[in-house]
């Protein structure tokens, strides 16, 4: 029978350390189980690996020559699994500002890297080439000419205004949003439809159309109008009553985030991530 690396790895750390208790200690074990190691492996090679008086343990010649044999290959095994690392290129994903700082960031920490991979956030609002990227988390319709889509969330949208701007106000029906100024989005008039109200004549929107909804909600935290935000997103300043949604309409798509790797890509490590970002999707849900 043949020995498992295992045990000739105990083998090797009873050698080098001196003494069962020393190598239990270096492998996290009990010098039971040490002990109960090397009689399987002494066993299992039929012939004895010490020479025991009292307390006292001394490797036989032969163990010895066994022992540095098996500190030679193990080093090997560890200079292989470094060059391997070395030579895996990360995985790069790429996504939106807003949705890598208030939905990936929480989140992908937690992914169960498999070996050696290392993943390369790209953090940007523009639409990167396909070959800039291994997975890409992007906002549409679908319908991207040559990759592979994940669907992971329809991106949602409600009014939320800062208390201090509400003040002794009541927002009783969408209408009263005439009282503020509007941080400019494209889906205004489709989040009235959904509430079920005409868009109002004399809305009033900003003059300064920020390019991330990161931006919209810091400005609306600042009191300088309401923004059009996703509540999934920036359910924490909800939470914290930093920012208030004052109406149960949410607008849901027609618009999703999606996942998006290469149609051509037949590698497993972007498929398995982007399975991954689905299921932590799912999750929210």
């Amino acid at each position: 029978m043949r020995p498992s690396l295992e045990s000739l790895r105990v083998l090797e750390a009873c050698v080098s350390a001196g003494s069962f208790a020393r190598a239990a200690e270096r492998l996290f074990l009990t010098p039971a189980a040490i002990s109960l190691r090397i009689r399987t492996l002494e066993a299992e090679l039929g012939q004895p690996l010490f020479i025991r008086g009292g307390r006292r343990v001394v490797p036989t010649a032969a163990a010895s020559v066994l022992a540095n044999r098996v500190r030679e290959a193990l080093t090997g095994i560890g200079e292989a699994l470094a060059e391997f690392q070395a030579a895996t290129p990360p995985l790069r994903l790429t996504a939106p500002p807003t949705f890598a700082s208030h939905w990936l960031a929480p989140r992908l920490a937690r992914y169960p890297t498999p070996g050696a991979s290392v993943i390369e956030v790209d953090v940007s609002a523009e639409i990167r080439d396909p070959g800039a990227f291994d997975v890409a988390i992007r906002t549409g319709r679908g319908g991207w000419a040559g990759l592979e889509e994940y669907r992971l969330a329809p991106v949602e949208v409600t009014p939320m205004l800062s208390p201090s701007l509400l003040g002794t106000q009541t927002l009783a029906a969408p209408e009263a949003l005439t009282d503020f100024e509007l941080l400019p989005h494209p889906d205004w008039e489709q989040w009235f439809k959904e509430a079920q109200c005409a868009t109002p004549q004399g809305l009033r929107f900003l003059a300064v159309d920020y390019p991330t909804h990161e931006l919209d909600a810091n400005a609306a935290l600042a009191g300088v109008g309401v923004a059009l935000l996703s509540p999934s997103l920036f359910r924490p300043l909800l939470t914290e009553g930093r920012l208030i949604a004052p109406f149960p309409y949410v607008l849901s798509g027609p618009a999703w985030h999606f996942a998006l790797i290469r149609a051509n890509d037949a590698r497993q490590a972007p498929r398995q991530l982007c399975a991954w970002l689905c299921e932590q999707a799912r999750e929210v849900a």
